[in-house]
């Protein structure tokens, strides 16, 4: 008898951990951040308001290194790569660009100081979608990319920006380092705080009253896929139905050879690759983060039900749990699947 109720507490038990491992807080997208440049580049990672933190907020990735990042369901935020840091005499842990402020390589919050390439995420956003983009309104310092990993839905393609605009920017909008090499370009906003620029005061409410300029559009015909100012929706903002993609944000695209063929082989899409020109802009109606001239929070879906997939680690997990319950109940139970 005692026997039998310890093997029936135990089923139920495996039976608890095996639904629990289904709840929406076990279900996360992935991340894969790969550095393709010839140099250091250390990822900084922001949660927006009111969503979960991430495991990580900041690290260090050698060229040729990448490391995954689970992201849990209906999160947002910001990702970038951080270059040129290092370790002060005071103690305190620097970059040159993209710094958050921090002092130590996570960066704890902190959010990357402009000029800097942003690659930002709502995942189970409005209408159960996955939004994303790169954003060129702070200025840029690196070359990125987001290119979903399988994935679903008409605006499911790659994106980002694959040229480094620290060479040819505008002399008015350039950072050089210490040897006089550009190692950041700003925006327009950042260099002369103009409303115009900013698309604030009497130029904020739309494309209607901010137009791009010719610095914007340095960025926008050199980036085409990319946010170059605050009202840049139309060509800029990429969809994946959620739960359907994962997301690897790469820095130094260009130096990837296999990039084309992995734009066209990770998503279902049939979006091109990244034009070279396209010099179109318009307004989506994107609400802006009001903290700063570029907005990434995207509306949630009413029912707020995540649909994020599970992760690798979660399947495996939740296999090897379904494998030891049967085992030690002397049947095996079915194992679940990723789709």
């Amino acid at each position: 008898m005692a026997a039998t109720t310890r093997g029936l507490m135990l089923n139920i038990s495996c039976l608890l951990l095996f639904l629990g491992s289904l709840l929406p807080g076990a279900l996360s997208t992935t991340f894969t951040l790969t550095n393709s440049c010839a140099y250091t580049v250390w990822p900084g990672l922001l949660s927006g308001s009111g969503t979960p933190a991430l495991p990580t907020t900041g690290f260090a990735l050698a060229p040729g290194e990448s490391r995954a990042v689970e992201a849990p369901s209906a999160w947002s935020g910001r990702m970038w790569g951080r270059t040129l840091c290092g370790t002060g005499a005071d103690g305190r842990f620097a970059c040159a660009t993209c710094d958050c402020g921090s002092g130590a390589v996570e960066c704890a919050g902190g959010g990357a100081a402009p000029p800097c390439s942003l690659a930002e995420f709502t995942l189970d956003g409005s209408g159960s979608k996955d939004f994303y983009d790169v954003s060129l309104v702070d200025g840029s310092n690196i070359p990125v990319a987001v290119l979903p990993q399988g994935g679903s839905g008409e605006g499911c393609g790659a994106t980002g920006c694959l040229a480094d605009l620290n060479g040819p920017c505008p002399a008015d909008l350039r950072v050089a380092g210490p040897d006089g090499a550009g190692i950041a370009c700003k925006s327009a906003c950042e260099a002369f705080g103009r409303p115009e620029d900013c698309c604030s005061g009497a130029f904020a409410g739309g494309p209607e009253a901010c137009r791009p300029s010719a610095y914007s559009m340095f960025f926008k015909n050199a980036c085409p896929r990319s946010y170059s100012y605050a009202y840049d929706d139309a060509t800029s903002t990429f969809t994946c139905a959620s739960g359907t993609a994962a997301y690897l944000v790469v820095f130094c695209p260009a130096a990837m050879s296999s990039l084309k063929s992995s734009v066209v082989s990770t998503s279902t899409s049939t979006t091109p690759a990244l034009p070279h020109v396209n010099d179109t802009v318009s307004y989506l109606g994107r609400s802006r983060d009001a903290g700063s001239g570029s907005g990434w929070q995207y509306a949630r879906s009413s029912s707020q039900a995540s649909s994020s997939a599970p992760s690798p680690f979660a399947i495996a997990a939740v296999a090897a749990l379904t494998w030891l319950c049967g085992s030690s109940a002397g049947r095996h139970w079915p194992l679940l699947s990723p789709s």
